[in-house]
């Protein structure tokens, strides 16, 4: 009986087989119909009905603006061309290139994975003792921040699994009683806006605008200027609120980007509106301020004063302020030109006040960007710099050799690259191969600046006050390279900054040396930071006989700009090419208008 019913068994297995594969089928192709990708153009996404009802578009405006600036739509102005024309590479530079292409790649996917078993959905993983933070709202900041990362390394399974997971992310809800609403904004919104605009996935567009929506409550003030520090439950209990007679720069002015790109894509001005008033406020105080042209790194955003203040950087505290102005120009196809205006008024400035030649053992020609304080009032006014250099600044040499093409200043151009330099320069000097968080050197007297030991040495007793020491043994006990008279902060935290100006030099010069120090700094970083589990920020890159001790904290940045830049360093130049994106301050590229 057995053998004569093994063939009804058989059959009714294989009926049953074709049944499941069949309703497998339809739900995937269900699924792929919902989620199908789609080309937005300016203006077109709109909310569903459900979006409507979403919390944060519920709460209620307090200070409504008295009017909307449009969003400017007519026709964008065309720029000139940012990146290079590189000729077709040799088989054995295309070798090497993909080698190198793909350590950065396994490393990323070493860290993800890390991540993926250890912290899921929480803002960051610890790198060594594998547990989680959420020092960011605990929205799952590493996964988010991570998004256009895995879609531009073509990881395109573990980008689904992340996009399906952000679904479950709810951005009414939060264990942290304060935000910071441009750390939110440049990781979050920035990151939903680029994996969108790669991927076309409506899922990553909706989350965007549940950003977006929760953000645009942090300018219902007074007088429409945002709370940088904002008191989410208390916003949520409809509680009034005021901006901060304290605020930072970059943290007031480095929204514009994600803002202006939202409402490029859902024809919503609100935002474009939001982030104009403050653009607007500091191009009417730029020439007011103790240092014409700069802001200072500390504003009064609750009576709306951006020209008070002593102390003037391109650095930390102000850096992505000054990033977004040639940005803002090319996103919005050169149709605002005060953002090139501001730009311009800006590097002027800080060309005379700020950037300096450090002297060093071989004479390098390069630059450093330092801190200015300023002393007395109009026309008395003094300026002091402080020759102090910040990984954080390191931004400015890529920011002023895109700008250098898009407003066709050649000027700003070679500057970047002497900035540009002046970190790869820093680099190198450290004997991990890693650039420090801040350190100080010493000032060339003129244009013609030639190496004096002396001087340098005499330069280190003045800072430390040891006029009676001996220079040489002092020089030793705080691991002090030549030409470098102090560093202040040893750390090295897996900042993406020199890396993204090295990264943007070599798209736009094409200079094939940087592709070779970007490969000696990612093997330096790598070797330095690795741990069993991931990558950690180290505590001191300076002791040439210490490996340095680790801290156990790896940020979202890491796999979301650091890693990113040294992968597209890597690439084919025309991934991402900059004449179709501008970056946000976080490394999320945004489709610029064509």
């Amino acid at each position: 009986m057995r053998v004569r019913r093994q063939p009804f068994v058989l059959a009714g297995l294989l009926m049953a087989v074709m049944v499941i594969c069949m309703w497998t089928y339809s739900q995937s192709t269900a699924v792929a119909e919902q989620y199908r990708p789609v080309s937005v153009e300016m203006g077109t996404w709109k909310p569903s009905h459900d979006d409507e009802s979403y919390l944060w578009r519920t709460v209620t405006t307090r200070y409504p603006a008295p009017t909307i600036q449009a969003l400017p739509t007519s026709t964008s102005h065309s720029f000139p061309r940012v990146q290079k024309s590189f000729a077709k590479e040799s088989a054995d530079a295309r070798t090497k290139r993909e080698q190198r292409q793909k350590a950065v790649k396994d490393s990323f996917l070493r860290c993800w994975k890390a991540y993926r078993g250890h912290a899921w959905m929480a803002d960051e993983l610890s790198p060594i003792n594998g547990g989680i933070r959420n020092p960011f709202g605990g929205w799952a900041a590493t996964l988010v921040d991570s998004l256009d990362t895995l879609w531009i390394m073509d990881l395109k399974t573990e980008f689904d699994e992340a996009v399906n997971a952000v679904e479950s992310i709810d951005f009414t809800v939060t264990k942290m009683e304060e935000i910071n609403t441009f750390e939110t904004a440049i990781r979050y919104l920035g990151a939903f806006l680029a994996a969108f605009d790669l991927s076309g996935d409506p899922r990553l567009m909706r989350k965007a605008t549940q950003v977006g929506d929760m953000l645009y409550k942090a300018y219902d003030t007074p007088n429409r200027m945002p709370v940088s520090r904002w008191r989410i439950h208390a916003a949520r209990r409809r509680e009034k609120q005021e901006a901060l007679a304290g605020t930072l720069l970059a943290e007031i002015a480095s929204m514009s980007l994600e803002f202006t790109r939202l409402s490029q894509l859902t024809g919503d001005s609100k935002w474009f509106d939001a982030v104009q008033r403050v653009a607007d406020l500091m191009a009417k105080q730029q020439d007011s301020t103790e240092l014409p042209g700069l802001w200072p790194i500390m504003v009064n955003a609750k009576e709306a004063i951006f020209n008070s203040g002593s102390i003037f950087t391109l650095g930390a505290m102000a850096d992505s302020a000054y990033e977004y102005l040639p940005k803002m120009a090319a996103l919005l196809g050169g149709q605002r030109p005060t953002y090139q205006t501001m730009y311009e008024k800006a590097i002027n400035t800080s060309v005379r006040h700020l950037l300096f030649r450090p002297m060093t053992p071989t004479n390098e020609d390069i630059l450093i960007s330092g801190t200015a304080r300023t002393n007395g009032k109009f026309s008395n006014v003094t300026v002091k710099l402080e020759a102090q250099g910040q990984h954080l600044a390191c931004y400015l040499g890529g920011t002023m050799a895109l700008a250098g093409r898009l407003f066709d200043r050649p000027q700003d151009v070679e500057t970047g690259k002497k900035l540009t330099d002046g970190c790869v320069y820093a680099y190198k000097a450290l004997p991990h191969g890693i650039m420090p968080e801040t350190f100080y050197m010493l000032p060339c007297n003129s244009k013609m600046c030639s190496w004096d030991e002396t001087r340098w040495k005499q330069a280190v007793l003045d800072r430390h006050k040891e006029s009676a020491a001996d220079a040489d043994a002092l020089i030793e006990e705080l691991h002090l390279p030549e030409g470098f008279v102090a560093i202040t902060d040893r750390r090295y935290l897996l900042r993406p900054e020199a890396i993204e100006s090295v990264f943007t030099l070599y798209r736009v010069t094409g200079r094939e040396d940087l592709v070779d120090s970007a490969w000696d700094m990612f093997q330096a970083i790598d070797r330095v930071t690795k741990t069993d589990l991931a990558n950690t920020a180290v505590l001191d890159v300076t002791d040439p006989n210490e490996e340095p001790d680790m801290a156990d904290s790896m940020e979202s940045f890491w796999m979301g700009e650091t890693l990113k830049y040294f992968y597209l360093t890597f690439s084919e130049p025309d991934l991402i090419s900059l004449d179709k994106y501008v970056f946000n301050t976080e490394a999320h590229p945004l489709k610029r208008p064509v």
